[in-house]
């Protein structure tokens, strides 16, 4: 049995013992009691506070007096047909919630226009000198009435809510897939599909990619966890402003790394709370967001391979030069094959101090002192190992464009852990 065919059933009874002659007598003054209502409810409701014209008086002025007038028929007729009201107060409901009214709101005016309808109810009953009983019964069928009457307005306010939740998510999930198409929309399609998804389009965007499925996502988020890899298209991180001021504002630690963890669009959670690993892809322009996603998705297949360090949090453009590295995995290894074969005839305790002297020699760009100082050696230390590295090595110390490759091996061997195989 549907919610509508259950209201008004637990007051049929009550109706029974109120006396048909105090609908009769109340019933001429149906449009004061209408009025009335009316008033009480703009007085007591700041949500209806406003002008009593268009659609909204339709509305108000509607459903209040086919409630009047549907009381004044279960008085006369207990077994009195309510497919009409029921279809004018869900219909209300429904409208409330389009028009932007809570539906606290809603049931609060339907119970103070029940009040004061049986205020003039109960004048009435006593000028006819009906028993205090009798009206007793009156007043709790009145307020049974009520309770369905609330129980089909906020049937119909659901109703709408959830019509417009599901065409709203549909809106956005046909954005998020047009924005991640390798060949974009047309701009003004874009421009369209945001405007109907009511989701503004910020300048730069990110690609946020999931381990898995969660319901702990920031708000404003274009989300679609059905997809094989489950991600959100969020507003860039705001990079103009300090990260301990974002981070202030939405209550959140900024981590270790002092990046911004509050997203543009309204979340107060960092990227941490959305699930146990998330990637962010790097920041690009609306045409461009097919781009964040294929970064995304590299990345996070270097972290599952151990590449990339295995954190809550993975923002790709902290790891630009590995990613752009990897695009071509096989040129990866070309690279850095020359080194890997003049280290191969050492001992795997040898090799790790080698390629960690030099990786850090590369990186201080010679400084033997501060190569000692962060590998916290001595200085002669540092010139002895060189020196074995140049006679493995041989001219190619002394060549830029091979320091350079030598630099980029040195940036993948210390992201695996070991020599690319």
């Amino acid at each position: 049995m549907t919610l509508a065919h259950q209201a008004g059933e637990t007051a049929v009874p009550l109706w029974g013992a109120v006396v048909p002659d105090l609908a009769r007598r109340v019933r001429p003054l149906a449009g004061t009691l209408i009025r009335d209502a009316v008033v009480a409810i703009q007085e007591a409701v700041p949500q209806y506070r406003r002008p009593l014209s268009g659609k909204f008086r339709e509305v108000l002025v509607g459903a209040v007096r086919a409630a009047v007038l549907q009381c004044f028929e279960f008085i006369e007729d207990p077994a009195a047909s309510r497919a009409q009201w029921l279809a004018v107060l869900r219909h209300a409901g429904r409208v409330e919630f389009h028009e932007g009214r809570t539906l606290d709101a809603l049931q609060t005016a339907v119970r103070v226009g029940a009040r004061s309808v049986w205020r003039h109810i109960s004048a009435a009953g006593q000028d006819l000198g009906i028993e205090a009983d009798t009206l007793l019964a009156v007043a709790e069928a009145i307020f049974a009435y009520v309770d369905d009457l609330c129980v089909v307005a906020a049937a119909g306010y659901t109703e709408a809510r959830a019509a417009a939740g599901g065409a709203h998510d549909q809106c956005r999930k046909r954005l998020l897939h047009a924005l991640l198409t390798d060949q974009p929309a047309n701009p003004h399609a874009i421009t369209d599909l945001a405007a109907a998804a009511d989701w503004p389009l910020p300048p730069t965007l990110c690609v946020v990619l999931l381990d898995e499925p969660t319901d702990r996502l920031p708000a404003g988020a274009l989300v679609d966890l059905d997809r094989p890899d489950p991600c959100l298209i969020i507003a860039a991180p705001v990079a103009d402003v300090p990260a301990s001021a974002i981070a202030s504002r939405a209550g959140v630690d900024t981590g270790a790394d002092h990046r911004p963890t509050q997203i543009d669009l309204g979340s107060v959670r960092g990227p941490a709370d959305w699930a146990a690993r998330v990637v962010i892809g790097p920041a690009v322009a609306v045409h461009d967001v097919h781009r964040s996603l294929r970064s995304a998705r590299r990345a996070q297949t270097l972290v599952h391979r151990g590449v990339l360090p295995d954190g809550p949090v993975t923002w790709c453009d902290e790891h630009l030069a590995t990613l752009l590295l990897f695009t071509d995995e096989s040129l990866v290894h070309q690279v850095a094959r020359p080194v890997v074969a003049a280290l191969a005839g050492l001992t795997d305790k040898q090799r790790g101090r080698i390629a960690e002297t030099l990786r850090t020699w590369l990186h201080t760009r010679g400084d033997i002192g501060e190569t000692a100082a962060l590998l916290a050696v001595h200085p002669q230390t540092v010139r002895y190992r060189m020196n074995h590295v140049e006679a493995l090595l041989g001219d190619r110390l002394a060549d830029p464009e091979q320091r350079f490759l030598m630099e980029l091996t040195a940036h993948v061997w210390s992201g695996t852990g070991d020599a690319p195989a």
